[in-house]
């Protein structure tokens, strides 16, 4: 009688067992059917413009942690190739000029801000980085006082947006309100295939939003 009852509760066991992973499965599966929470992304590829001098260096480092938990791969472009400092220090590495950058070869592409994004305000090239990132219909992205690059891109017409601004310094609402984008004041803002954030305590936020927009385009 007594390997008897422990045979029905060993059986017992196992079956709340199954049902019980039975059921993680599918919560799992409903999980990144509904917000891609767990879709893979180690196929995407984001591309990060820092200034050659004075990028913020948490809205750099928080974006990309943000970005490769996720599994994306990182690059970093600058207006120079090689070592660029942040404002507060940190060294990066720039492996690729912006003059030598290809839209094709990402899914996504994002200005980080602080004082030296300033560099790519009138600048062309980064200018054209933003039109061929909308027009080939992929994740374009600016954070801090970045979203200006975008707003002077022409691509931010009629769209949803946020950026960095202060009581004594509301330049970068005007430059997006100038260009038509509906400012809203928000730390992080999508609006389609376009996230704009508003400073450093949004940049991991940003780069989550980021991740969640190249994850439900390939749905």
């Amino acid at each position: 009688m007594h390997h008897e009852a422990a045979r029905k509760t060993i059986l017992i066991v196992g079956l709340i067992t199954f049902v019980i992973s039975v059921v993680f499965i599918i919560h799992l599966a409903k999980i990144n059917k509904k917000g891609g929470k767990m879709t893979d992304l180690t196929d995407k590829k984001v591309l990060l413009i820092i200034a050659s001098k004075d990028f913020q260096d948490q809205e750099y480092q928080e974006t990309r942690r943000a970005l490769e938990e996720r599994g994306v791969e990182v690059s970093v472009a600058s207006s120079v190739r090689g070592l660029v400092t942040g404002k507060f220090g940190t060294e990066v590495d720039a492996e690729i000029s912006l003059d030598d950058v290809d839209v094709r070869n990402f899914d996504g592409v994002c200005f980080i801000g602080g004082p030296g994004a300033e560099e790519y305000f009138e600048n062309r090239k980064a200018h054209q980085i933003c039109q061929e990132v909308v027009a080939q219909d992929k994740v374009l992205g600016a954070i801090c006082i970045a979203p200006v690059i975008l707003a002077k891109a022409g691509v931010l017409e009629g769209k949803k947006a946020t950026v960095w601004s202060s009581e004594d310094n509301r330049e970068g609402i005007e430059e997006l309100e100038k260009a038509g984008a509906n400012y809203t004041g928000s730390s992080v803002e999508v609006d389609g295939k376009i996230v704009t954030a508003s400073g450093p305590p949004a940049a991991y936020d940003f780069g989550k939003q980021i991740a969640e927009v190249l994850a439900s385009s390939q749905d």
